[in-house]
């Protein structure tokens, strides 16, 4: 049972008290002696739910409590900034937990997708971006709703803006882009760009390659680690995406491009050197390759394709090849199925397709070249 009692003041107003499940005494005063009761049900109905949120810890800020969250937190340093950004980005970081409403969140959110140039309004970020940015401030409400600082979320149904369909966004490039992009390549940059295209490896991953990560016997490499550029121009070497550590079963055509590059770029004794040289004895961080793929585009004259394109190139080609979802996703080093699925479904062949490919199938059999 919650101790609680309402007296009524020499003043003539009442004053309602009630003590936590803690010990502590609580009070307020009202005018009524309706709103008081009404108060006292409202908490003992909080405290017998378990969602009772003691009035002191409502008063902290949202901006002083992620600090107190995030220290506790393992993240990876891109985590980290990921989630700083995300919570610096809102313009509620000095309100009190406890007067966070729907209504700051949705005013964020519609801010991210405006910038106010001083005449009228301009395309803001990405829906992508804004939705990113929403879930790592909403992960932060969730803990403070957990640890008892909130009693409900203020996120919970807030609108996101609607993102482009995967088949309408997604830009696969052609096998003659590819060509043309590879050949136009500086000359030791050719391997990165074909390591994008064939084996499906994201740009950090690429980089942090050792000439020891590939067994040219066994054609495959072996994805351990990726290059992040840190502030100030500098890298980080460090693991890769979560579930992304995995062996690329690697072509023979693409073992050949690797060799060649090694014997003419990266010759040396030493089995851990870095299979691309960026500044010094570092391996090359994003603002390197970017830079590369930029001329690379100019000279070969292709415009619209980035750089990740080339990964989805990669998956298109699994796929088409009959590949089934486990094994696209292992080869891509995405930690679950689901997100294969999410980003490449319009890429399988529908039943209506396989159904048509059966018959065809049925028709050359019987009537063989007749059949066209």
């Amino acid at each position: 049972m919650v101790s609680r009692n309402i007296q009524k003041r020499p003043n003539g107003r009442y004053r309602a008290r009630y003590r936590d499940p803690s010990g502590k005494e609580h009070a307020r005063h009202f005018a009524r002696k309706a709103d008081a009761q009404a108060w006292l049900d409202e908490v003992t109905a909080a405290i017998v739910t378990g969602q009772y949120v003691a009035p002191k810890n409502g008063r902290i800020t949202f901006g002083d409590y992620f600090e107190s969250w995030a220290a506790r937190q393992i993240w990876a340093p891109g985590t980290a900034r990921a989630m700083r950004l995300a919570v610096e980005s809102t313009p509620f970081t000095g309100v009190p937990l406890a007067d966070l409403r729907r209504s700051h969140i949705e005013s964020w959110v519609k801010a991210m997708l405006t910038k106010d140039r001083g005449e009228g309004k301009a395309p803001g970020l990405a829906p992508g971006t804004v939705r990113t940015r929403f879930n790592n401030v909403r992960a932060v409400l969730r803990a403070a709703v957990r640890d008892r600082m909130i009693a409900s979320d203020p996120s919970e149904g807030v609108t996101l803006p609607r993102g482009r369909r995967a088949e309408v966004a997604m830009r696969l490039p052609t096998a003659a882009e590819v060509r043309a992009l590879i050949e136009a390549a500086e000359a030791p940059y050719r391997a990165f760009f074909a390591l994008a295209a064939f084996a499906g490896l994201r740009l950090g991953e690429a980089a942090g390659l050792r000439v020891s990560d590939i067994d040219f016997l066994g054609r495959s490499l072996r994805v351990a680690r990726q290059v992040q550029r840190e502030r100030g121009g500098g890298v980080e070497i460090r693991a890769p995406k979560y579930g992304s550590e995995r062996t690329v079963y690697i072509a023979d055509g693409l073992a050949q491009i690797l060799a060649r590059h090694i014997e003419r770029h990266r010759p040396g004794d030493d089995p851990d050197r870095w299979l691309f040289l960026g500044e010094g004895d570092d391996p090359p961080h994003q603002n390197t390759i970017t830079y590369q793929w930029r001329k690379a585009q100019a000279a070969a004259g292709v415009s619209g394709v980035k750089l990740h394109d080339l990964r989805h190139f990669y998956a298109s080609g699994l796929i088409a090849a009959g590949c089934d979802v486990v094994t696209v996703q292992r080869a891509l080093g995405h930690a679950k199925a689901t997100t294969t699925l999410n980003t490449y479904a319009h890429l399988w062949p529908s039943a209506e397709d396989r159904t048509r490919k059966a018959a065809a199938g049925l028709l050359a059999e019987v009537f063989g070249d007749a059949a066209d």
